[in-house]
């Protein structure tokens, strides 16, 4: 059978992981990335610094990987049954950090690259999609296209689209933390801990190396970071940030301690050197590669100019000789009002040979725009081969993400949002009074108990749905 192409525009992970599962499910796919090396050494977008696929610019963490008892976990459990290639390599890739799955973004990339690049019906085109997608005809396969370009849309694509539906985007604010080498880090003022010595994948409860402050030194540490220079956009002063991706002199801006209630928060947390003095506020790293030589400040996204980035951060105990390896920075996504737009399916409804996937519909998150890149990936294929996929039940994570982005969850208005995935998303279950012995729980672990029957429900009715084949 001679089959058309599917065309993917973008090879982040949302594009990426669409690209694979058409491949998997025997349809030919052309996966479009304009980022490339230039002669000058750079590549062309304000975020990423490779040409590899999949790269990862925010974070390295994939988050929990609980699927019991959080959200994302499930996501992951769920993404692996429909054999993710962003999940089989992120577990190949992994990096220490406690209960969360990380990576090491090098080689994830490379590892997502290499296993396309080598796929039969795979094709790599690096030229730029600008404007809408050709023109289809019988052969060229442009009839059905998957938008997945992610934050970083770029503006020629962005204004035909907002030409085609009449609709606006909305954008927001996001930010990258800074990376530190290793051998700069002060490990006589720092120790190795994840919180609560919850251990990771690998039995490892030091997946963290925590600097510790005094009340003395965190209250100059304030001070600095609300007088550093920022970096400003007048042209976008009415854009929102992201509350999960806040710059963290935004959040210091919200009150003085709430740093010390979030990423700087001091609990669970002992130092071994003075286990009976608690810090007033810790700043964690989280391990950025393989070999352990990079790590990253845990939510410090920043939009301090670079600088004074430096100045201000060698500022924290364990830090004061650090090297960084990247510093922060700021950028604007954009996403499409996706319930006014896309039908259930993920196609626009002006021009359904039009799907879009990843952060651009307002998932937020790597693994959210990774999954809704495989449902896109997944709807395409089924349609190029004349069947009629159904979205996964409600009652799964990945259910809830296309329920949430198509309209589920807008029935008493409000404004469309960034959404990472989450609990409240899916059907509601009646916390358990009692265990599977009878054995009475406690009210205050009802919840906990809740949520682990919801993941079991949705994994279970995820592999109904995988065995259910496409109807004609």
């Amino acid at each position: 059978m001679n089959t058309k192409p599917i065309h993917v525009i973008g090879g982040g992970l949302a594009g990426s992981e669409a690209a694979w599962q058409i491949a998997r499910a025997g349809v030919p796919v052309v996966l479009h990335e304009m980022r490339r090396d230039l002669p000058s050494g750079k590549v062309r977008t304000d975020a990423h610094q490779t040409d590899g696929l999949a790269e990862m610019v925010c974070s390295n963490s994939f988050r929990s990987d609980d699927w019991q008892f959080n959200a994302v976990g499930l996501l992951h459990a769920e993404m692996r049954r429909c054999d993710s290639i962003i999940m089989s390599a992120g577990d190949q890739h992994q990096v220490p950090a406690g209960g969360a799955l990380a990576v090491d973004r090098d080689n994830f990339s490379a590892e997502v690259t290499r296993r396309l690049e080598n796929h039969p019906l795979v094709t790599i085109d690096r030229a730029e999609v600008a404007g809408l997608p050709p023109a289809a005809n019988e052969t060229n396969g442009w009839d059905s296209v998957i938008v997945a370009t992610g934050p970083l849309t770029s503006p020629a694509l962005a204004e035909a689209i907002q030409g085609l539906t009449g609709e606006g985007q909305l954008s927001f604010f996001d930010a990258i933390a800074p990376i530190i080498h290793l051998e700069s880090i002060d490990m006589g003022q720092a120790w190795r801990q994840s919180r609560y010595d919850k251990e990771g994948p690998g039995g490892d409860a030091a997946a963290y190396i925590n600097c510790p402050m005094d009340k003395a030194q965190y209250e100059a540490f304030i001070d600095a970071l609300l007088a550093g220079p920022k970096a400003e956009f007048k042209d976008w002063e009415h854009v929102p940030y992201f509350d999960g991706c806040l710059p963290i002199e935004v959040m210091a801006e919200r009150g003085r301690e709430t740093l010390r209630h979030g990423p700087m928060k001091p609990v669970g947390l002992t130092n071994p050197r003075d286990p009976l003095v608690k810090a007033y506020a810790i700043v964690q790293l989280r391990q950025d590669n393989a070999l352990g030589t990079l790590w990253n400040m845990v939510g410090f996204q920043t939009k301090l100019k670079h600088g004074a980035q430096a100045d201000v951060f060698r500022m924290i105990p364990g830090l004061r000789n650090a090297q960084f390896a990247r510093l922060g920075g700021l950028h604007r996504n954009t996403f499409i009002n996706s319930p006014r737009l896309l039908d259930g399916q993920l196609r626009l409804k002006v021009d359904p040979r039009l799907r879009f996937a990843g952060q651009v519909t307002g998932v937020e998150g790597y693994v959210e725009s990774a999954a809704i890149g495989l449902l896109a990936g997944r709807f395409a294929a089924a349609e190029r081969l004349g069947r009629v996929l159904d979205a996964p039940p409600a009652t799964t994570a990945l259910g809830a993400l296309v329920h949430h982005v198509t309209g589920g969850h807008l029935e008493g208005g409000g404004t469309f949002q960034p959404m990472n995935i989450n609990y409240g998303l899916l059907p509601p279950m009646e916390p358990p009074k009692s265990d599977e012995s009878g054995v009475k729980i406690p009210l205050k672990e009802r919840g906990r108990a809740k949520k682990r029957l919801m993941s079991q429900r949705a994994l279970a009715d995820l592999d109904r749905w995988l065995t259910s084949p496409p109807a004609a």
